[in-house]
């Protein structure tokens, strides 16, 4: 049924190599693994005939489109994070859409106010809590983090990586750069080790007794329950969603843009307007523990059995605005050293 879909992987610092152009096709620039968006791009193609290209690449998207520069075939990159979103549109590599069904799909604050992306799923950026030596409502804000309450007892991953940088964009423009830089300063002042590790590493920290409280995103609790070894990490903690003391949970997005040169615009559009659909999201948000955003869509029964909250109202491309001054402050205070 699925027959037609074509899916070409690279490495990003392979040699640049042309996807192959024709009438009915659609070519996409990832960072999200095939394996995520295979089951949507064969449904588009079922459904539209329309084959869909994509290349995978492990970082280097915006070097590969300036390379390429107005050759490139790629008509639509999909990426996670916001912060790489905006970087591509920064660097003037995509156009604004115009179009009915994705303004209706996706919520203002999940798509840039230009209309140079658009959001597909998000994921909230939450604390892991001990169940034995962490009691409920004694964390509640991400301000909390920075309490000497904590001192010793926090893990996280790099200061640097983009989710944290994302969270700390959302403190500036909560707070400011000050407030923010006092901030970084205590949750430091309150590390249980060295920033390393991806997420994942931060609940199996705890499990361990070297921490009792993680930063981290949702959908690394699916993850780790799917792991028969990882399992007794993600059973061992809570998922406290904390929020701003004057706003909501900090999310996060994957999310896709229109490149300017797209040579197959028209099919372009057709993907875009596809994935964004609730039904689409649904699938898309079941493949990786996330939540869709589009109205009337909900996550499966796991994500939502770990609890409800309500996002930052904040639009996260105000946010990406951010992310030099977060990376300027993250490197003052040392926070990785």
């Amino acid at each position: 049924m699925f027959a037609n879909v074509k899916t070409a992987v690279f490495a990003a610092t392979a040699t640049l190599v042309a996807l192959p152009l024709a009438a009915e096709e659609v070519n996409v620039y990832s960072y999200r693994q095939p394996e995520l968006i295979k089951p949507l791009t064969d449904a588009f193609t079922a459904e539209t005939g329309i084959d869909v290209n994509v290349a995978y690449l492990n970082k280097g998207m915006i070097e590969r489109l300036s390379a390429e520069g107005n050759r490139s075939p790629a008509d639509i990159v999909l990426t996670v994070d916001v912060s790489r979103l905006a970087e591509v549109v920064n660097a003037g590599f995509t156009k604004p859409v115009t179009s009915d069904a994705l303004e209706a799909n996706v919520p203002a604050i999940y798509r840039d106010p230009e209309n140079h992306w658009f959001g597909l799923t998000t994921r909230a950026r939450i604390i892991y809590a001990d169940k034995s030596r962490v009691a409920e409502g004694e964390v509640t804000t991400y301000e909390d983090l920075a309490d000497p309450k904590w001192e010793g007892r926090i893990c996280t991953r790099s200061g640097l990586h983009a989710y944290n940088v994302a969270l700390a964009s959302a403190m500036i423009e909560h707070h400011g750069v000050e407030e923010t830089q006092t901030w970084l300063e205590g949750i430091k002042s309150n590390l249980a080790r060295k920033p390393q590790g991806n997420d994942r590493a931060q609940v199996r920290a705890i499990w361990a007794g070297e921490c009792d409280i993680a930063v981290g995103n949702t959908y690394y609790m699916g993850k780790m329950l799917e792991d028969e070894e990882q399992k007794a990490w993600a059973d061992n903690v809570n998922i406290v969603f904390p929020t701003f003391e004057d706003g909501g949970t900090h999310v996060n997005i994957s999310g896709i843009a229109m490149v300017k040169s797209a040579p197959n615009e028209a099919n372009a559009l057709k993907l875009m307007e596809f994935l964004t659909s609730p039904q689409a999201q649904e699938i898309y948000a079941e493949a990786n523990y996330e939540y869709p955003i589009a109205p009337g869509s909900k996550a499966i029964d796991l994500v939502e059995s770990w609890g409800e909250y309500t996002a930052d109202g904040v639009n996260l491309m105000t946010v990406a605005g951010h992310r030099d001054e977060a990376l300027k402050l993250i490197e003052t205070v040392d926070f990785d050293g």
